[in-house]
């Protein structure tokens, strides 16, 4: 199945389609930078780090958002993430119980978060925020997982990950590439930027923040959690409705796995019974074990059908995003000084 994300957006020059749709994106850019400008921040009582993109598509968001609640509940912090709930049905806000609730009614990225730490969806951010705010959960500060171009609620600090692959693609914006607004407008609105390198990178995207950022850029990469010697048992039948599918079937090669099938679906897809049938079909054929991500699977719990089937028989890879000892602690300052200020 194609991906939601047009290839032409990554071309290394911009295709005919993307210079059709330039004028197009120019106004979607001005009207994002306009509207930004015009909206007045609601100011939370608590402290608010946000975690962004300057991109359409996966960068890595949701990963960044855990590996920071897991540091604030670590230094004594009670962090709650605020999503969106894209994907889901409830506009919020509403507090999200990973145990009982489907990926239909909250998203799948809600779900991940509050099986590790509270979560709130709310499509209205400053809504969101004050629920939080209210309880009846205890919280010290709040960790946003996208909104980087919404003013609607004063962040504190702002961090955009960077895919540090695919990086800003063709340089153009929605919907002639894949830029949320211009870059030199989205850049200054970012405290930090950290890049998400892949394996094997030989960090030029990295090396050319650091000379045309004036902010913090710091290196990160997604590794595998945990035991991974199961991969080695049985060939692999991989599949995955993320934002950047290849990585993940990149990461179960380097872990040992022999990827016998790749099965790439859009970010938040929800399988179809006749898919959910054929991927199991695809592993009964050579006696393999099908793998997915975390996301994924938890977007197939309650389906029903062939979808429980499917959730039934795959594994998942467990992931975390890995800083060096020196970008990590870099970014625990940079957070630390937020939490510092609102406390001043």
């Amino acid at each position: 199945m194609s991906l939601e994300e047009p290839g032409w957006w990554y071309a290394r020059e911009p295709t005919a389609v993307a210079g059709l749709l330039h004028p197009i994106g120019k106004l979607y850019g001005w009207v994002a930078e306009v509207r930004y400008e015009r909206t007045k921040p609601y100011r939370a009582r608590l402290p608010v780090v946000c975690i962004g993109n300057f991109t359409a598509g996966g960068t890595g968001k949701t990963p960044l958002v855990l590996h920071l609640c897991r540091h604030l509940i670590e230094i004594g912090q009670h962090p709650v993430a605020l999503s969106r709930g894209y994907g889901g049905t409830l506009p919020g806000p509403y507090w999200v119980d990973a145990s009982r609730d489907r990926a239909a009614q909250v998203g799948d990225e809600p779900l991940l978060l509050a099986a590790q730490t509270r979560t709130v969806i709310c499509r209205d951010r400053v809504q969101g925020a004050k629920a939080i705010e209210h309880g009846p959960n205890t919280a010290s500060v709040i960790v946003m997982d996208d909104g980087l171009q919404n003013a609607s609620l004063a962040k504190d600090l702002s961090i955009a990950v960077i895919d540090g692959g695919r990086g800003f693609g063709n340089g153009r914006t929605i919907p002639a590439g894949p830029l949320r607004a211009p870059l030199d407008f989205q850049m200054e609105l970012a405290d930090a930027i950290v890049v998400n390198e892949r394996a094997g990178s030989d960090g030029e995207m990295l090396e050319l923040l650091r000379r045309q950022f004036a902010g913090p850029v710091l290196g990160a990469r997604v590794k595998t959690a945990g035991d991974t010697a199961w991969l080695k048992c049985a060939p692999v039948v991989a599949w995955a409705g993320i934002g950047a599918p290849e990585r993940f079937f990149a990461l179960l090669e380097q872990a040992g796995a022999e990827v016998l099938s790749r099965h790439a679906f859009a970010d938040h897809h929800s399988l179809s019974d006749v898919e959910a049938t054929a991927l199991v079909a695809a592993a009964d054929r050579s006696d393999a074990l099908l793998v997915t991500t975390e996301k994924d699977l938890a977007r197939l719990a309650g389906a029903g059908g062939a979808c429980d089937g499917l959730r039934a028989r795959s594994r998942t890879l467990p992931i975390r995003l890995a800083f060096s000892d020196a970008d990590a602690e870099r970014l625990h300052d940079l957070v630390a000084a937020a939490l510092s200020g609102r406390r001043g």
